[in-house]
């Protein structure tokens, strides 16, 4: 059973001890927050040691691997703390928001063969595998067009959009990695529109934007919509399409149920869209744990790593420069 810490006890953290402590090949072996009053009612609420320092956590014997769930500033600093100490790592995206400190962190780390696994928890999700498997078994031919929608049920708090990074290196980034899951082939040219739409007064203040839509272009011409808002008033809405030669793929938004009731007045058909990601992707998030384990105990390399965080973040990059330059951007031209 692989004892796994948690660095970070906010709202991901919360949820991936939980899900740690009650996964069937995991144990919790404690927590680590620079807030003590979270870290200690994670501690409490889980029945598990919370640790004075992160260096008790890289140091301690009883652990060993660690999920980073912290402040997005503190990733790579915990990434090349935990290479140091021999442990592997689930770390939450992105790496960082800077692509120059990405590199500094892969350089530092250097070729090391413990697994390093980037949280892009959509690839795990079982309807978006199954749309993977459609296009590897075939079944729709030649991917041509993917359109790709994530709309978030409401906007985040400004204390948390004001430090986010900005809507693509925070939101879509889990895009442009299903983007690349998807596509087969890595993307070429960026192109990006935005727009404050939803709280303009917040957008430009953090000159950022709340409705986005890209297209990524890739050698061979086949083409990935990606449509994003942080507003969608209908529930968090996560949808996946994928067009072939042969034929296509969706993968739809989930609900809790999908009963209809009938009266003279109204049809009601289902429940509402799944609130957001935690319930969205729940299944994902423990089919990750289960393949960060794998990784570990057979000394593989994880699904997802450390040059996936990359390569998304250059697609984040891109669209942030496509849109301030008003034109196509070519990755090369990012790194």
């Amino acid at each position: 059973m692989l004892r796994i810490a948690v660095l970070g006890c906010g709202r991901i953290g919360r949820m991936h001890a939980a899900n740690i402590g009650a996964h069937p090949r995991t144990r919790l072996a404690g927590v680590f927050d620079v807030s003590r009053e979270a870290a200690a009612e994670v501690g409490a609420r889980e029945a598990t040691p919370v640790f004075a320092t992160d260096e008790e956590v890289f140091a301690s014997r009883e652990v060993d691997a660690v999920l980073i769930a912290s402040s997005t500033s503190t990733h790579a600093d915990y990434i090349e703390k935990a290479v140091a100490a021999g442990k592997p790592v689930l770390c939450e995206k992105p790496i960082d928001l800077s692509l120059e400190r990405v590199d500094r962190c892969a350089s530092t780390i250097g070729k090391t063969s413990l697994p390093i696994m980037l949280g892009f928890v959509r690839r795990f999700d079982p309807t978006h595998r199954a749309t993977k498997a459609a296009i590897a078994n075939g079944d729709i031919g030649d991917v041509h067009q993917i359109v790709i929608t994530s709309r978030d049920p409401g906007m985040a708090p400004a204390a948390y959009m004001e430090v986010s990074g900005g809507i693509f290196r925070d939101m879509t980034i889990h895009d442009f990695d299903m983007a690349r899951f998807l596509l087969g082939e890595e993307p070429q040219t960026v192109s990006a529109v935005g727009s404050r739409l939803v709280n303009p007064a917040l957008m430009a203040r953090c000159e950022d934007w709340d409705t986005v839509s890209v297209v990524l272009t890739t050698p061979s011409g086949k083409q990935c919509v990606i449509l994003n808002s942080r507003q969608a008033v209908y529930g968090y809405d996560q949808r996946v399409e994928v067009f072939g030669n042969k034929g296509m793929a969706i993968s739809e938004n989930r609900r809790a149920h999908d009963s209809v009731r009938f009266a003279a007045e109204f049809t009601a058909r289902g429940a509402p869209y799944l609130d957001f990601f935690i319930e969205r992707y729940g299944e994902a998030f423990n089919a990750e744990i289960g393949a960060f384990v794998d990784a570990v105990e057979n000394a593989t390399a994880p699904e997802v790593g450390f040059a996936d965080g990359r390569a998304a973040l250059v697609l984040a990059e891109a669209a942030g420069r496509s849109i301030r330059e008003g034109r196509p951007v070519n990755t090369s031209e990012v790194g």
